[in-house]
């Protein structure tokens, strides 16, 4: 047979136009899972970068410290049902050009394929809506009465990006050949190496320096008009 093509897209910040983990760490701060004090490790990250005065990753990884500090003792449901709740309501909240590219690489018979740090939970109820063939994210591990032990199975798998996409290459029967990547951190920098055309989208300035030296295609939406920047 012959080998899908493959486009490999980060999720948060490159489609859905928040972090899945950020709305999903309030909703179970409002469900009553997480203490209120949980936004006391990330509170002081989040008032920074909405002041232009601290890195957007830096916001990110405590939100990651909050989640991962709390999550031990947590029954799956809770998370499963504050994700389904954030993504019932929040999954029309997309980027246009990104949304309108997944329409169109599907349309051509790419294999679409999902790559995130976010919770698999939250991403397996997200992605299928916009057409995904296949999602990596996350996995915590889930231990005696289905709670979970605080711990992430083969992090060091997840966090390395070009390691996943080799593995569903494999997995799937995919070629890389007139491939696509879309990215918007330097997180995504070893996935989209491997692409036959790498588009960094909304980038941060760690991305979108490397893309300048590489060459690489940098796209920025901002409001309702798309901006390609040489």
């Amino acid at each position: 047979m012959e080998k899908r093509r493959a486009a490999i897209f980060d999720v948060d910040g490159t489609i859905f136009r928040s972090s899945l983990l950020i709305q999903v760490v309030n909703r179970l701060i409002e469900k009553g899972v997480f203490p209120p004090d949980t936004r006391r490790v990330y509170e002081r990250e989040h008032v920074r970068w909405l002041d232009r005065e601290g890195d957007y990753q830096e916001y990110i990884d405590a939100v990651v410290r909050a989640f991962v500090g709390h999550l031990k003792g947590v029954h799956y449901s809770a998370l499963a049902d504050a994700a389904e709740e954030v993504v019932d309501e929040q999954w029309k909240r997309t980027y246009r050009y990104t949304r309108d590219l997944l329409k169109d690489l599907r349309s051509r018979g790419y294999f679409l394929l999902a790559v995130s740090h976010s919770p698999k939970t939250v991403l397996d109820k997200f992605c299928p809506r916009l057409g995904f063939d296949k999602t990596y994210g996350m996995v915590y591990e889930i231990g005696p009465q289905d709670c979970f032990t605080g711990k992430v199975i083969d992090e060091h798998l997840i966090l390395n990006k070009a390691n996943i996409v080799k593995r569903a290459v494999e997995k799937e029967g995919l070629t890389l050949a007139h491939s696509v990547g879309v990215g918007d951190t330097e997180t995504d920098v070893p996935f989209l190496e491997m692409v036959a055309k790498p588009i960094c989208f909304n980038p941060n300035s760690k991305l979108y320096r490397y893309a300048k030296r590489m060459k690489w295609s940098v796209k920025v939406e901002r409001k309702d008009v798309m901006y390609d920047i040489r």
